[in-house]
């Protein structure tokens, strides 16, 4: 039996189009409410799920649906990261052209950031673009990579290389999901957490630092807050900086060094959330070499990161390789590449104004710091 649950209502007023961000423990069984306060007239839907996810969660959610008189028609993915490619979207569209989606199909993404991903780029091509509603089930996607529209798959040359902006009508997230996600995962999300925190909020740092335990144990108000502040963070930047031309960028803080550490270890060794605690490693050692930040601010930042799990060893990759793979970045602007870099707690500048020795010097050092871990 479920329990009715308070839901908080954040709004994301992108350019684009403005949308909810329904936040509350136990909405999953609220969930065709939910979605009928956007679409009034929503009776059926396809939902995108991966079979663990559906395994957990899709007894609940269809459940919610039933109560408002919608269907859902199941569509199941792979949600490896390896998964994550035009293969997949294809693979999915000639499913939904199987079922008669039409042009006012309305399309769920339910599971984790792949997920989401895959859908929100299937929903921007299909038939020119369809609706669609972000679910997600991960820390990772709850606080960040559901909002703010980006959607994409990977080539072989690099992640998020095809891809749209293309807002959903609305996100759900409840944290209960969080509950079955494995220890691994959610840990690989906290580094998600964290990184709000160091580019734009000093009071949730310094919470993150006191009450860092009670997030990790899942702890229901702790957990909260940190959403809530992610979620209204993001809102914030996507209302100002909808395409990444400016403020959104910075965001990728730590995002440059994991995406080049995703390609060179082929998107199975690191989860995309460890890859961001390197990345955020790395991005804070380079912030010190040039004297853009406080060595006493710098300890904060890295000590916060370690506090949040161990992270995997990294292979052992020549610095020329990595640095090879950087320049492959999408965000890169010509022959420039731009780096996120710390400069305080709560702030962050971004510059391509990065001599190649320190690069190479704090790729090599990368690999030390791994090596002690």
């Amino acid at each position: 039996m479920w329990k009715r649950t308070r839901i908080q209502t954040i709004p994301v007023r992108a350019p684009s189009r403005h949308y909810p961000v329904f936040v509350g423990h136990g909405l999953l069984h609220r969930s065709g409410e939910l979605l009928q306060r956007v679409w009034p007239h929503c009776r059926h839907l396809f939902v995108v799920s991966s079979a663990r996810v559906w395994s957990l969660w899709g007894s609940a959610f269809a459940a919610g649906l039933r109560r408002r008189g919608i269907d859902a028609e199941l569509l199941l993915m792979d949600d490896r990261e390896e998964k994550k490619s035009l293969a997949t979207v294809q693979k999915l569209a000639h499913a939904l052209l199987q079922r008669g989606a039409d042009r006012t199909a309305l399309l769920a993404a339910l599971g984790g950031g792949v997920v989401g991903d895959v859908t929100g780029f299937l929903a921007a091509s299909f038939m020119r673009g369809v609706d669609y509603v972000q679910i997600p089930t991960t820390l990772v996607a709850q606080a960040d990579s559901a909002i703010g529209g980006k959607t994409g798959v990977n080539l072989g040359e690099g992640k998020n290389l095809l891809g749209a902006f293309y807002q959903p009508g609305a996100v759900l997230v409840d944290p209960q999901i969080l509950t079955t996600l494995p220890a691994r995962e959610f840990t690989a999300g906290l580094y998600e957490v964290i990184k709000y925190a160091i580019i734009a909020d000093t009071t949730l740092f310094s919470f993150l630092e006191r009450q860092l335990a009670a997030v990790k144990q899942r702890q229901p108000a702790a957990l909260h807050y940190a959403l809530r502040q992610c979620i209204r963070l993001k809102a914030h930047v996507v209302a100002r900086d909808e395409r990444e031309q400016n403020l959104r960028r910075n965001l990728n803080f730590g995002h440059t060094f994991a995406h080049a550490l995703e390609a060179l270890t082929h998107y199975r060794r690191l989860r995309h959330g460890e890859a961001v605690g390197w990345g955020m490693i790395a991005a804070t050692h380079l912030a010190e070499r040039l004297r853009r930040i406080r060595p006493a601010d710098a300890r904060r930042i890295l000590s916060l990161v370690s506090a949040a799990g161990r992270l995997p060893v990294l292979p052992r990759l020549p610095a020329e390789r990595i640095l090879t793979q950087l320049y492959a970045d999408k965000k890169k602007r010509g022959e420039a590449l731009f780096f996120v870099l710390p400069c305080g707690i709560g702030r962050v500048e971004v510059t391509a104004d990065i001599p190649r020795t320190a690069l190479l010097s704090t790729l090599r050092s990368l690999s030390d710091v791994s090596s002690l871990r």
